[in-house]
């Protein structure tokens, strides 16, 4: 469990280092999958867990994702700032996804 959680975490924060989500996912989804799957995760609740992750990472930086730059280009919020509340954020929704969604998803029956 623990590995799957740092693994999980490598896979939301190397976003930084990403310029498109499509990038992202393309590049990295499967392999993540895969070595989840090798640590022991159950599948159906790992491929839960990455698709989360996915639209976690949506919001951490001014590129993330594809309305993030227009809505930056507006200029009522800065680089910094835009960085502090994505990390602040991405925190919270990890805790909602890791509690409250993970066991929605058992009562749901998905694993």
């Amino acid at each position: 469990v623990a590995g799957c959680g740092l693994l999980t975490l490598a896979y939301i924060y190397s976003h930084y280092m990403f310029a498109s989500g499509t990038a992202h996912v393309t590049a990295m989804l499967g392999a993540f999958y895969a070595a989840g799957l090798a640590l022991g995760a159950p599948p159906m609740l790992y491929a839960l867990v990455l698709a989360a992750s996915t639209s976690i990472m949506m919001s951490l930086t001014h590129y993330a994702s594809g309305s993030s730059p227009v809505i930056y280009g507006s200029g009522y919020v800065t680089m910094t700032e835009w960085w502090k509340a994505g990390f602040i954020m991405s925190v919270i929704e990890i805790i909602i996804f890791a509690t409250v969604g993970v066991m929605w998803w058992k009562v749901l029956g998905y694993w």
